[in-house]
């Protein structure tokens, strides 16, 4: 039984808990679609009860070290299937891929990619005919952003994705040790609310401009990029030049590069639809399938 929950109350989770409970049906799959922290929260009452969790909610994976290790002890005890492939690249094998690296015995030198199909999006349609403003918030019309999308412009969103990349690859990271290289103004940064960000973003329109202008007069591109080497990781955005991989990136599409002991000179490249309600679901429902064959 797939059971699926938004944002609710508190109470509200633990009700629908206590319910799943009463119910014992087996190989049940609850299944987080939200961006809440409350919701990450109770994943390890359900592997507690067997139940598996399937998520795209990148909050426990990226949350505090002990929590995710927690998770996955408690989903080996339980045999409960702990999944969340969408948490990097939507519907991209991007987890599973490294997984099955790791678990054949290689081991990841370096990981390169661009992992914010938002971003990717806003700054293949930002020019000097457009506003960064009106770009940002097509971005949010369509999907591809969080429903704050200063979670993704800030640079949070992605900071988690390599993080969790960070961690599959068998390397103790917190989330406070990614440097984090924001292009956002600190006003932008500061605000509390959608309104009072993308006011922000008319303001400081002319910062946006620089932005592009820069790399545009160096033929290259921007791309906010995600980088770990040697235990350190870091984002921000960075101008990509016409040889380089991420420069023809279009659309709100991913890469990753892995860099590994087997693929030293010619890394092991992913690349596809990594943002959209679509490709999202498609990543859940294969997550599910999963369970379902175990």
């Amino acid at each position: 039984m797939g059971l699926c929950i938004r944002e609710w109350s508190k109470s509200f989770y633990r009700r629908f808990f206590h319910q799943v409970k009463k119910f014992n049906i087996r190989n049940s799959v609850f299944i987080d679609n939200t961006a809440d922290k409350k919701v990450s929260e109770i994943y390890q009452k359900y592997l507690e009860q067997s139940i598996a969790v399937v998520t795209c909610n990148k909050i426990a994976c990226s949350s505090k070290l002990d929590n995710y290790k927690a998770l996955k002890k408690v989903s080996n005890k339980y045999n409960a299937p702990f999944l969340y492939e969408t948490n990097v690249g939507a519907g991209l094998p991007i987890i599973d891929t490294l997984k099955n690296l790791i678990a054949s015995g290689d081991r990841i030198q370096k990981i390169q990619a661009v992992l914010s199909g938002s971003l990717n999006y806003v700054f293949n349609n930002f020019n000097e005919k457009t506003t960064f403003h009106d770009v940002v918030q097509q971005a949010q019309h369509e999907g591809y952003t969080e429903p704050d999308p200063k979670i993704d412009l800030s640079g949070v969103d992605v900071a988690r994705k390599i993080l969790i990349l960070a961690r599959e690859s068998g390397h103790n990271l917190e989330l406070n040790a990614i440097e984090n290289n924001s292009f956002l103004p600190v006003e932008s940064l500061q605000s509390t609310n959608n309104k009072e960000f993308y006011n922000s973003l008319v303001k400081f329109e002319n910062h946006f401009q620089n932005l592009f202008s820069a790399a545009n007069k160096n033929n290259s591109r921007l791309k906010y990029v995600a980088e770990f080497e040697n235990g350190n990781a870091k984002v921000g955005l960075q101008q990509i030049a016409p040889d380089h991989p991420f420069y023809n990136l279009e659309g709100s599409d991913n890469i990753v590069l892995f860099f590994t002991d087997r693929y030293q000179e010619q890394p092991l490249l992913i690349k596809g639809a990594g943002a959209g309600a679509e490709v999202t679901a498609s990543g859940i429902f294969a997550d599910v399938i999963r369970v379902g064959n175990k």
